[in-house]
């Protein structure tokens, strides 16, 4: 028996829990700007998603999962023969590696471009080689991984020629005409649609092409909960708009620091340097973790709080300049809901609530505007069973993100009270930092769930909690209790001492 040939490994960045602990932070201070995917998942992205699949999850997809493939097709207007399905669009870079430069040549284009090309040439037992035009499989990365340009599709390629557009989205590219030349085009799940943890991508060819990828995979590489998610996200009209004004926001601040990066066409920015490694070790304590490459920097683009944060502490290491306390980062997912909370306490009152549930995300607003929070909640839920599960799971994970950002609340006034009017309507609300779990909750006419989600708060943020609210319209009754809430939890947050304010020494 043959002993197989040592090859270098792909080498995974430490994970966030064991780089945590080692920059002795906690996880929810640990900013990811190194693996180029979105901040949040998409609201695709949901447990009834993946009802059917995990219902059928005891048997195999014997049509190949044909409904992703045929909306797939249809999304780049080719037919549903010339889609193949993968675990990503690592797969094919590692199976056409094989099947069409094994112990032959490889070329990149750019030279500089996905680390993920040398390995698949290496597993083939290729040889990666500068010269385009005689190669046997030229990939080109286009946008470009990892400095964000956008090259031009050599003349001249007399090899297999494989696009791969895993940043297409943000570019606005589709290489498919190239097909009718040849080409195979790659895509990925991971990145413009947020789904790198189901790893999904896939590949189109010719017809003809397509069956010999195909004769050549592992039969179903995809899972059906994978294939589930990738079928509600890519049949979702997907909009990077914001994403790009985002990366172009970013671009200029990191200018303005003379920190000039290259013109990007993908969610990232790259900034040529000697040794960014340096920077990427002197930005770890502050737990902002960014990925350095032999010419530079890269830098993934999250959202404009997480953007704002890595900028804050890049500031703050390169200039000198002041840090405000930080967000923490929270997450909750149930089979009804997926919610994402940042908090910052003391904050100024900058609040971005968003969960689909317009009233009672007004209300949130509300009470962390006026308690002087700095907060942003995302997510979604089951709406089309009403909007319990939501608003209760919005507010736990509010009360849960509360409790963990006070810690043992040494120093906190403890104590606060507050009434505000909102017209006919008059809120009383007394909050205690206590660290016991009470809610004592008076609001009539209640719009539905306002005192079951102040009930919720409660609970999960350890507060004893006193209100009552009455009025002729609920909307204002309702307003009126969460201002007031928002407003005594403000005077009860105030930190003067240094001590806790108990006379057991602890709450």
């Amino acid at each position: 028996m043959s002993t197989p040939t040592p090859l270098e490994a792909y080498q995974w960045p430490t994970s966030t829990p064991d780089l945590a602990e080692r920059l002795g932070l906690n996880v929810s201070e640990i900013l990811r700007f190194d693996g180029n995917t979105p901040a949040q998942p998409p609201v695709t992205a949901r447990p009834a998603a993946v009802a059917k699949a995990l219902a059928d999850i005891n048997d195999y997809d014997r049509g190949r999962y044909e409904p992703l493939r045929a909306a797939i097709a249809a999304l780049h207007d080719v037919t549903i023969d010339q889609v193949c399905l993968g675990a990503g669009s690592d797969e094919f870079i590692v199976l056409l590696a094989a099947m069409y430069a094994s112990g032959g040549t490889v070329a990149t284009v750019p030279s500089d471009s996905y680390s993920m090309y040398r390995f698949a040439a290496s597993m083939a037992g290729a040889t990666l080689t500068d010269d385009v035009a005689s190669a046997d499989l030229v990939f080109v990365c286009r946008p470009n991984n990892p400095t964000g340009e956008l090259p031009e599709i050599p003349e001249g390629i007399r090899g297999q020629l494989v696009l791969d557009e895993a940043y297409a989205q943000y570019a606005g590219i589709d290489g498919t005409p190239y097909i009718n030349e040849g080409a195979i085009v790659l895509r990925t799940f991971s990145k413009a649609y947020g789904l790198a943890g189901a790893r999904v991508g896939y590949a189109l060819a010719s017809t003809d092409t397509a069956a010999l990828i195909h004769a050549r995979q592992a039969p179903l590489s995809v899972s059906g909960p994978s294939a589930a998610l990738a079928l509600a996200a890519v049949t979702t009209p997907l909009d990077v708009t914001a994403q790009n004004a985002e990366r172009d926001r970013v671009a200029a601040a990191l200018t303005a620091m003379n920190l000039t990066p290259l013109a990007s066409h993908a969610n990232f920015l790259f900034i040529p340097m000697d040794n960014p490694q340096a920077l990427v070790d002197r930005l770890l304590p502050y737990g902002i973790v960014l990925r350095a490459y032999r010419a530079g920097l890269r830098i993934s683009i999250r959202d404009e709080v997480d953007d704002d944060r890595m900028l804050e502490c890049l500031r703050a290491e390169l200039f000198g300049e002041p840090l405000s306390p930080g967000y923490r980062l929270f997450r909750r997912a149930t089979a009804e809901t997926t919610l994402s909370c940042r908090l910052r306490i003391p904050g100024q009152g900058r609040v971005y609530i968003n969960t689909g549930e317009g009233f009672y995300d007004h209300m949130l607003q509300q009470l962390a505007f006026h308690g002087g929070l700095d907060l942003r909640m995302e997510g979604h839920g089951d709406l089309e069973t009403g909007d319990h599960h939501l608003v209760e799971d919005t507010f736990r994970t509010f009360g849960e993100a509360l409790d963990q950002t006070l810690g043992a609340r040494v120093g906190l006034a403890r104590y606060g009270e507050s009434r505000v009017p909102m017209d006919e309507a008059l809120a009383h609300a007394v909050v205690d930092l206590s660290g016991r779990a009470k809610a004592t909750l008076n609001i009539s006419p209640d719009p539905g769930m306002a005192a079951h989600a102040l009930e919720s708060l409660a609970q999960t943020a350890r507060i004893t909690l006193h209100v009552t609210a009455t009025g002729e319209n609920a909307h204002h009754v309702a307003e009126a209790a969460f201002k007031a809430v928002g407003r005594a939890m403000r005077q009860a947050l105030v930190k003067s001492e240094t001590t806790v304010q108990s006379t057991k020494g602890s709450l």
